[in-house]
């Protein structure tokens, strides 16, 4: 199926001269999930992962994506005919390296630029420029292909009350305007769906898992234009955000409003954010600032409101996933069990939560050798079923109006080896180790995740992602710019200095293909400690509520220090879910 896609993909190329076409993991935002509709690149290879790139030439294919999906791509690129490159492995090439490299003199290279952040979009423009080649960027080639593509989602918002936003649109507005200002500039364009709903107070189904609307906003100092599928807004939504000083347009409008931004005009966006078309589509002279967008810290540094909704959903999370954990030891090897039919009683369990209104993504409940797949789904082929022995690993979340949460867990079903727990105990150290730094503040997650790798690389060993990143308040449960990371990887954009407020996981883990998956995780709120002298110390408060396996635990393992650190947190952990 997947060779007779490129060979359909290759014709078309062929009639319009291009050499090479890329396919991106995007949709016209940018986000990091999509919705069916823009699953081109999957659809064009088959890897079901939430990352990569996929580049076609006239005679070889690759998809390039990160560590965590490195075993899960083997398996689905598997008689393809599409190569793998393993981003960041010695030897292999960049996609911009490969593009350069096979692009032909005079040659043709084609994406859709409305799938392209503007950023990554330069740089093949660059190579095209190189090699004198043409670029071709206006049309979808995989949409002239795929003849039975979802529907493009159209789904009715909701406004998120102040009770739950804390903060009214109006003043964030007035925030983001006044950030504008500073940068000098007269327009602010901005296509990140996260950022337009924590900014609106508006969420959405576009996106399974990622409650936003698909829609894009450009701010001048006096206006606010909304470009969203109108169809989808009641009549009370239109006269609430009318008496907010926000009008509405029609979604694919804003291509035809762009150009007519006057050449004057200072703009405000975020090139790895908006797309190609949009920032090609700029009059010549316009002046562009490139920075984040002003949101991106504001809705990540939350605010008391936020934070103390936050600690509600957590307690219910916890509640639900601690039910699920007794119910998997108390039945395991006496009813029949599979990923599956546990992943759905644990979505039962959170459905029972008041304010429940859906899963934070899709529940990863993997079970032996499957766990060593960072990002593994079970599938009915794939569905295993668990037995009364080895580790079940569980990574799962869920959206209520308090906020979103994500937790995993690795639960011992039966008997365990001597270096599946050495290995278990190491992991837990990792996470305890973290939740219980103090550091200064301008630290940064690259200062702090050596105390989660520390106990793995004295090990001699380690795991293919960051240590954790910032969680969105009823958004994405991937948000920057906090993050925990041991080096720079420029596409996660996850080094911000960390920030009172700011709420990011904590979730080491190990991987080893074929054997088993380890990884546990908790929320953390970073917060004021201490202001002295030698400046404003910090710490972490931990919010996810739920047992760590002790079945799994070497306590002679630990120090002192480590077992009194996990005793404190299962007290914690009893003392907020008993009630």
């Amino acid at each position: 199926m997947i060779q007779e896609r490129l060979g359909a993909l290759r014709r078309e190329m062929e009639r319009r001269g291009i050499d090479i076409y890329i396919v991106p993991t995007a949709d016209f935002h940018e986000s990091e999930y999509v919705g069916a509709y823009f699953k081109a690149r999957e659809f064009i290879t088959g890897f079901t992962g939430s990352a990569g790139t996929a580049v076609i030439t006239r005679d070889c294919a690759g998809l390039w994506t990160d560590g965590r999906y490195f075993v899960q791509a083997a398996r689905q690129l598997s008689g393809t005919t599409v190569e793998l490159f393993k981003m960041g492995e010695e030897g292999v090439p960049t996609e911009e390296e490969f593009v350069e490299a096979h692009l032909p003199e005079r040659g043709c290279l084609g994406f859709d630029g409305r799938v392209m952040n503007a950023e990554r979009g330069e740089k093949f423009a660059d190579i095209a420029g190189k090699k004198a080649a043409a670029l071709s960027v206006a049309e979808d080639l995989i949409g002239l292909i795929w003849t039975d593509r979802p529907p493009m989602p159209k789904e009715p918002p909701f406004e998120l009350t102040q009770e739950y936003a804390g903060r009214s649109r109006a003043d964030k507005l007035k925030a983001v305007r006044e950030e504008m200002e500073k940068e000098g500039a007269d327009v602010h364009i901005l296509t990140s769906l996260c950022d337009i709903a924590w900014l609106l107070n508006v969420r959405g189904r576009d996106i399974a898992h990622v409650p936003v609307v698909l829609s894009y906003l450009v701010i001048t100092g006096e206006t606010c234009i909304w470009f969203v599928q109108e169809e989808t807004l009641t009549e009370e939504m239109r006269c609430d955000f009318c008496n907010d000083g926000i009008v509405t347009r029609p979604y694919e409008a804003v291509y035809e409003f762009i150009p007519s931004l006057s050449p004057e005009q200072t703009v405000l966006m975020d090139l790895s954010t908006v797309n190609y078309r949009i920032v090609s589509g700029l009059a010549s002279g316009v002046t562009v600032v490139n920075r984040q967008n002003p949101t991106e810290k504001m809705k990540a540094v939350k605010n008391p409101v936020e934070l103390e909704n936050i600690r509600r959903a957590h307690v219910k999370d916890g509640v639900a996933f601690t039910k699920f954990m007794y119910w998997l030891k108390k039945n395991i090897g006496k009813i029949p069990m599979t990923e599956i039919s546990a992943s759905d009683y644990l979505e039962a369990r959170r459905k029972e939560q008041e304010n429940f209104i859906d899963l934070s993504f899709e529940t990863i409940c993997a079970y032996g050798p499957n766990a060593a797949m960072m990002h593994y789904a079970a599938t009915a082929e794939t569905d295993a079923p668990l037995k009364p022995e080895g580790f079940l690993l569980v990574d799962s979340g869920g959206h209520y109006y308090e906020g979103t949460t994500d937790i995993t867990r690795t639960i011992a079903l039966g008997p365990l080896t001597d270096e599946m727990r050495l290995h278990f105990t190491a992991v837990c150290r990792s996470n305890l180790n973290l939740a219980n730094a103090k550091f200064l503040y301008g630290c940064t997650g690259r200062n702090l995740d050596i105390l989660a790798r520390g106990p793995l690389w004295e090990m001699g060993i380690d795991y293919k992602c960051g240590t954790g990143h910032g969680v969105g308040y009823l958004l994405n449960v991937h948000e920057g710019p906090n993050g925990f990371r041991w080096k720079k990887v420029p596409e996660r954009r996850d080094g911000g200095v960390l920030e009172e407020g700011m709420v990011t996981t904590d979730e080491p883990g190990v991987y080893f293909e074929g054997k088993y998956g380890i990884r546990t995780e908790n929320e953390l709120i970073c917060r004021a400690a201490e202001k002295n002298e030698y400046g404003q110390f910090l710490y972490f408060e931990n919010i996810t509520y739920a047992p760590i396996d002790v079945d799994a635990v070497l306590p002679e393992e630990m120090t002192a220090r480590e077992r009194a650190m996990l005793n404190d947190y299962h007290s914690m952990v009893r003392r907020i879910l008993s009630p």
